[in-house]
């Protein structure tokens, strides 16, 4: 016998597959964008594992802004000064394998700016990474 025929469109009616597609979509919540501060640390030994020696400062750099794109949702990300010469500070070769950063999501000033946030990273120095987690910062 046809299986296809006991079953809606040849899948198991018990299976999640059977259900998809039916049914009303879910309307996604646009969440207004708002300027927020973030406090986070990035391990860089593992985003940097199996790395040539001289791209690991680099990648760096290029992760750490990847990581912010993700966390605050806008395209332009700078890196600030201290920040670069703190992932710098050992060399080419040796990153360091932890760093917290604080991230600022801020509205951009030039009017013709293709995004209208951008987030600064700046760097926070912290004597042990122990016991920290991620917090939204209150306004200075």
């Amino acid at each position: 016998p046809n299986k296809s025929l006991h079953f809606a469109e040849g899948r198991r009616p018990w299976s999640p597959l059977a259900t998809m597609g039916r049914g009303d979509k879910k309307e996604k919540k646009s969440k207004q964008m708002n300027v927020i501060i973030r406090e986070c640390t990035i391990n860089l030994n593992k985003r940097l594992h199996k790395t040539t020696f001289k791209t690991k400062a680099p990648k760096a750099i290029k992760e750490i802004k990847a990581f912010a794109r993700k966390m605050m949702r806008t395209d332009d990300v700078r890196v600030d000064v201290q920040l670069n010469k703190f992932i710098w500070s050992k060399g080419v070769r040796n990153v360091p394998r932890r760093v917290r950063v604080r991230l600022h999501r801020k509205r951009n000033e030039d009017e013709e700016a293709a995004d209208q946030f951008y987030t600064h990273v700046t760097y926070v120095k912290v004597d042990s990474f122990k016991e920290l987690e991620t917090k939204c910062v209150e306004d200075e």
